[in-house]
């Protein structure tokens, strides 16, 4: 089965370009974001592939949520995204859980207190960015130095100003960090029992940074895990500080100064639920759909070029030639081949791979088994888990390994079966618009070469 012939692949959205791009931005309210979940195929994208079956847990491999994940942290490098969705989805279930008489020390944060909060931070000037010390030392006595009053003394363990942007969870960190509660979590809980961490701190330092005066001590629920989420997600300088505005930040820390109920994440929660939906979800599918490396791929088109030069060339000689007409249609064999080859190789498709429904493995999931179990364990469930430390993947063992990997190797890696089936019929409906495209495009070529008089050059 297959879908439309006329059916196209996701096209790649720019980062942020969603809502600038023509597309409804969500309100504070979220009522333009249910209209995106309709049926049917949308911007190339089955229903069995949708956002919401994939965070479901509705879809086979390579379709998960940690497939998703790992596309965000090794392609994308915007996991955070994803890691504070997956929290805050289940912070909600947790909170919904709660006693009726604890839920109400959290009182709920309405959208009419949001549009207030918005407006009195609109003429807002926005805070001046702290730097440490030793950054303003570097910049001192150039036109890029600050005053003093910016500078702060960053003690051990502080992010550094010039590291690496936030990209993916290091699987050394994961003592440091908790489980989420999804099926697939190997942990029971979000936050571990009798963990303590430093996190308090830093979330009473972006509060006053953004200029928010918070009660010293309060018996609203998961106050110590919302502090958590501000020194990991919300704060400046946070290991997977998510791409907020200014005055974003400012109002959503108003909001938890105030409580801790879910609704005070509303306006950041949708913003980011709008760019997973329109912008990394339409991108993984369409990075899901190629069943190839890039050396793989390349190697396809160069592969397709090849064969239709090939069949030119035999029809040439054979034009030359005084044998009869009908000889010509043998360069219809380079044609068809060629020109098929390279239109799946356009999408990113191997039509060798897709005989076989295979595809290559990840280069993050080449190594899996010759590294040590324990190392790969903790690495995938640090992958998944939204609460953490610094996103980087540098150090990761598989990256050097497979720098090494000479270029036939890349070109002819392991496979692996595809057994996501709406994947397939994808990829069936790319191959059999390739085939049909070969067929009417080598009709139109060969139909010209036998039009032309002989040769009889020999």
């Amino acid at each position: 089965m297959v879908y439309s012939l006329a059916y196209r692949r996701p096209p790649y959205v720019p980062r942020r370009s969603s809502t600038a791009s023509g597309g409804s931005e969500p309100s504070i309210g979220g009522s333009t974001l249910d209209d995106s979940r309709d049926t049917g195929i949308s911007y190339g994208i089955p229903e069995a592939l949708s956002f919401d079956r994939i965070i479901d847990g509705g879809t086979c491999p390579p379709c998960t949520t940690r497939d998703f994940m790992n596309y965000l942290i090794y392609i994308e490098h915007a996991a955070e995204n994803l890691q504070f969705f997956l929290w805050h989805k289940d912070y909600v279930r947790r909170f919904d859980l709660l006693p009726e008489n604890e839920r109400r020390l959290a009182p709920e944060w309405t959208v009419e207190q949001a549009e207030v909060q918005a407006l009195a931070l609109k003429d807002k000037p926005a805070p001046m960015k702290s730097i440490s010390a030793d950054a303003a030392a570097l910049f001192k006595g150039t036109d890029f130095g600050v005053p003093k009053a910016t500078v702060i003394d960053l003690g051990k363990g502080a992010s550094n100003p010039f590291g690496t942007p936030p990209m993916t969870p290091r699987y050394g960190d994961h003592d440091s960090i908790a489980q989420s509660e999804y099926p697939w979590s190997d942990s029971g809980s979000t936050l571990r029992s009798g963990f303590k961490a430093p996190y308090d701190q830093k979330a009473a330092g972006a509060f006053e940074a953004a200029d928010v005066k918070l009660q010293p001590f309060t018996v609203q629920p998961f106050r110590e895990e919302i502090s958590r989420i501000i020194a990991i997600y919300i704060a400046e300088g946070a290991s997977r500080q998510l791409n907020l505005s200014s005055k974003e930040r400012a109002g959503l820390l108003h909001a938890l100064a105030v409580t801790t109920h879910p609704t005070a994440f509303r306006g950041v929660i949708h913003t980011i639920e709008w760019t997973l939906r329109h912008q990394a979800h339409q991108n993984f599918i369409r990075w899901t759909i190629c069943n190839g490396n890039r050396p793989r791929v390349i190697f396809a088109r160069g592969l397709g070029i090849a064969g239709i030069l090939g069949g030119i060339l035999a029809a040439i000689l054979i034009v030359l030639s005084d044998v009869g007409r009908g000889w010509r249609v043998l360069s219809a064999i380079g044609f068809a081949f060629g020109i098929a080859t390279l239109v799946a190789a356009w999408k990113g498709m191997c039509v060798v791979l897709h005989g076989m429904h295979h595809r290559h493995l990840r280069p993050w999931e080449l190594f899996a088994e010759d590294d040590d179990a324990s190392s790969v364990f903790e690495m995938k469930k640090d992958s998944v888990d939204t609460l953490g430390g610094s996103n980087s993947y540098e150090d990761q063992p598989w990256i050097a390994k497979y720098e090494k990997r000479n270029l036939l190797r890349k070109i002819f890696d392991r496979e692996v079966w595809i057994q996501e089936p709406a994947l397939r019929q994808i990829q069936d409906t790319i191959f059999l618009q390739a085939v049909l495209g070969s067929f009417i495009l080598t009709a139109i070529c060969v139909g010209i070469f036998v039009a032309l008089p002989k040769g009889n050059l020999y």
